[in-house]
């Protein structure tokens, strides 16, 4: 290895070392919010994002908001996803995802082999991590709810399991219509970052 290559091997190593870590830091804060459906990772986010607001316009059930300067002036004006207080509505059409003219947000493509007769609908994004708290979930000390498994918008996601609630994680896409039916003033159920 000669002088040049060897310094060009280097610098690419300490590149990698120094891209990672930024990611590493960007994916850590981005815990503290939610993206849209079917947002790309962070870093390719935030790159890509034109803080336009056409996707919080979009949204027909107001449940996409600006994050404020707050959370870091790298992620000011930002789509975040109200989960706490809203459910996503999982819309068929995806209006806040279509109306993104950039990268940030973008369907899945689906394999024309795979759709054969007819077309299939894109996955399901994964929007959040929910949990059932169940120490304060009415069917678990007791007395029966069930409050939230009709509004749950995805078949098998959200069962009753000898009349208590229980979360299927695998078909769950964390979108938060639940946690909106649940009847308590504290609400039973978790919401969290992905």
């Amino acid at each position: 290895m000669d002088r040049r290559d060897f310094f060009r091997a280097g610098l690419k190593k300490v590149t990698k070392t120094v891209v990672n870590e930024i990611d590493t830091r960007v994916e850590k804060k981005a815990k503290r919010y939610i993206r849209p459906p079917y947002a790309s990772n962070e870093v390719d986010f935030l790159l890509a994002c034109k803080r336009c607001d056409d996707c919080v316009s979009a949204c027909p059930h107001d449940v996409l908001f600006k994050l404020s300067a707050k959370l870091g002036a790298d992620v000011v004006d930002t789509p975040g996803m109200s989960l706490l207080s809203k459910g996503c509505h999982l819309c068929e059409d995806w209006p806040c995802v279509t109306s993104c003219t950039t990268d940030a947000l973008v369907l899945p493509v689906i394999d024309e082999e795979q759709q054969q007769d007819e077309p299939l609908p894109a996955p399901l994004p994964k929007l959040a991590v929910v949990t059932i708290n169940e120490e304060t979930c009415l069917p678990f000390s007791g007395p029966e709810c069930g409050a939230c498994v009709p509004d749950c918008p995805v078949p098998g996601a959200l069962v009753l399991n000898q009349e208590k609630p229980y979360i299927v994680p695998d078909l769950c896409p964390g979108c938060g219509m639940c946690r909106q039916a649940c009847i308590l003033e504290e609400k039973a159920i978790c919401i969290t970052s992905r």
